[in-house]
């Protein structure tokens, strides 16, 4: 059994583990309850109804989080020649072509997102072994993969607090929403924009519950679990 420490007992006593809290409940007490001195990362974690080996159930999409993640979030972008020009001037932190490949080839990974234009892929496709596993690999399924025309959209997507969620061999979906700095409604917002993402790109070969459970930690903090139906049907105003 994993032992704790005192600030994390003390913290996990705040929270009632047979209780299914609603959405603002839960969100003031993964605040109140997040021991580190540091600003934690507020995480959202969901257990799916869905079956990873099954090719009709797999979940993988992006969610625009109206107030960001807390951080300054940085952006490379592959692209050589007329593209290159425009990824710079839309304020991408890093540009390029093989000179980037190579980089990344020998170990460089100081970025937050990875973009990349169609013409690219041929060279960045072998960079899959080590962008895969930090789920920073461009993809076209979760919009990191665009036309050249597209690229200022998509930087500006990925700055504004641009999350993407995956559904993992084990059949759930972790993903950042915000500090625990943050204030309340704005962990809500950030909630609410992640939930309604996922709620509307349900799988067609989804069968039976959707969303089994949903839980609310801090980096260090314990976790608090969210009613299901209320979490599910959060929408934007």
């Amino acid at each position: 059994m994993v032992k704790h420490g005192k600030k994390y007992e003390a913290s996990s006593a705040k929270i009632d583990k047979a209780a299914a809290y609603q959405p603002k409940e839960a969100i003031e007490l993964v605040k109140k309850s997040a021991p580190a001195k540091f600003d934690e990362t507020v995480e959202l974690h969901l257990r799916m109804g869905l079956d990873p080996r099954n090719a009709a159930q797999q979940l993988r999409g992006i969610a625009l989080l109206p107030h960001g993640l807390g951080k300054k979030v940085r952006v490379l972008v592959f692209a050589q020649g007329e593209a290159e020009r425009i990824a710079s001037g839309a304020g991408a932190d890093f540009v390029g072509g093989d000179d980037m490949i190579k980089k990344v080839e020998e170990g460089w990974v100081d970025f937050d997102t990875a973009i990349a234009v169609p013409e690219m892929m041929g060279k960045v496709g072998k960079l899959g072994k080590i962008l895969g596993r930090k789920g920073l690999m461009p993809n076209p399924k979760s919009g990191t993969v665009v036309a050249m025309n597209d690229l200022p959209r998509v930087i500006e997507d990925a700055r504004k607090g641009r999350v993407e969620y995956k559904l993992d061999r084990t059949a759930i979906i972790h993903v950042p929403l915000g500090k625990v700095s943050f204030e309340e409604k704005m962990l809500f917002d950030n909630l609410t924009a992640i939930m309604e993402a996922v709620v509307k790109a349900k799988p067609s070969g989804a069968k039976g519950q959707y969303v089994k459970s949903a839980y609310l930690t801090t980096t260090m903090g314990p976790s608090v679990k969210l009613d299901v139906a209320l979490a599910t049907s959060l929408t934007a105003s």
